[in-house]
């Protein structure tokens, strides 16, 4: 008898009883086609924008548009490819020809309507869309194309095992959802959790760096408290990622190697001390190497960041928002809170 699939093992489970509300079919759908076309899974393509609504007249007045309709680009991702295209204040009044209501719908069946999001999630990765744009008051026409977000903190590790790099016993690593959900949120802080849930990654390969913990010894002494805490620069260069990180350590030559943290915590340490110690430190935690395997392949620099590198990101440079939630705000919320109603929710971009 021919093994049989995943799905209909799970519709003859006794378990499987009351299930038709988890996933909409016009998802599974979209994912057999794209694990079909693409031999994996490459998700959700979205715009890469964050939009307003323009339902007050005067506001549509202000932005000399000739008609009832459209969405105002309030925001674009950097890593998506309407960076080079869209700008800020622009209106989208079309989309591949359909038109964009000002209250964010376009039509859908017979006399309905549903959000503009629809009109994306029924792409795949690498789709082109046209846009129909109103800049400054003239019509120009825009191709864009659509890929899945570029997360800051990702949900998955690609290679199944974290990244990490331990120098005098500091064990650094990115911030991922699996390590907050190891962690538990409440150990984390705050402020580092408004980070991973509402900014935008700058460019494609940033991470946020942590402090994960510190195994204690001799040349860390004081730091033991340090943990879960965002590494922002060393020796004054900002950090990029991990690598990054890594790199600039292996390359330094200075007397100290200095970690400035978040919230204006420092660690400093001789760099020929931590060099002396570093096989003990590890032969007595057991530990084989000092870093992931990943972190031996040689160093490739990432583009520089546009405008001031040493700026903090604020809190609402967002991809989610009260009105504004993909499939990933969708997953992340539901996960958290357990339950979610059309009311408070409006799917866009």
């Amino acid at each position: 008898m021919a093994k049989e699939s995943a799905l209909e093992w799970l519709f003859r489970s006794e378990d499987a009883e009351n299930i038709g509300y988890v996933i909409p079919t016009t998802v599974v759908s979209h994912f057999l086609t794209d694990y079909e076309n693409n031999g994996k899974y490459t998700g959700f393509p979205c715009l890469g924008v964050l939009i307003q609504k323009l339902e007050n007249p005067a506001l549509r007045a202000c932005l000399k548009l000739p008609s009832n309709e459209g969405v105002f680009v309030r925001r674009v991702e950097p890593t998506s490819d309407a960076n080079n295209v869209l700008k800020e204040g622009d209106v989208i009044v079309s989309f591949d020809d359909i038109r964009v209501g000002c209250e964010g719908t376009v039509p859908f069946r017979s006399n309905e309507r549903i959000a503009f999001h629809y009109l994306i999630s029924q792409k795949f990765a690498g789709d082109t869309a046209e846009l129909g744009i109103i800049r400054a008051g003239k019509s120009i026409k825009a191709k864009v194309i659509l890929n899945p977000r570029i997360h800051l903190v990702p949900f998955h590790i690609d290679e199944g095992q974290p990244s990490y790099l331990i120098i005098a016993g500091l064990v650094f690593t990115p911030l991922s959802e699996p390590l907050i959900e190891e962690e538990r949120e409440d150990c984390i802080g705050l402020k580092l959790l408004a980070k991973a849930r509402y900014s935008f990654a700058r460019f494609e390969g940033e991470q946020i760096v942590i402090l994960s913990q510190v195994l204690a010894n001799e040349l860390n002494i004081g730091y033991e408290d340090m943990n879960n805490q965002q590494v922002i620069k060393f020796n004054g260069v900002r950090i990029k990622n991990i690598h990054h990180l890594a790199h600039l350590i292996d390359s330094c030559k200075d007397k100290y190697l200095c970690f400035e943290f978040e919230d204006s915590y420092a660690a400093v340490l001789e760099r020929e001390a931590v060099i002396a110690a570093s096989s003990s430190l590890l032969r007595d935690y057991g530990i084989q190497s000092e870093r992931s395997s990943d972190l031996l392949k040689p160093y490739v620099d990432l583009p520089e960041v546009e405008g001031d590198q040493t700026a903090e990101q604020d809190f609402g440079d967002s991809p989610v928002s009260n009105f504004e939630v993909g499939h990933d705000g969708l997953f992340w919320a539901y996960k958290k809170c357990g339950n979610i109603t059309r009311s408070n929710l409006d799917v866009t971009t």
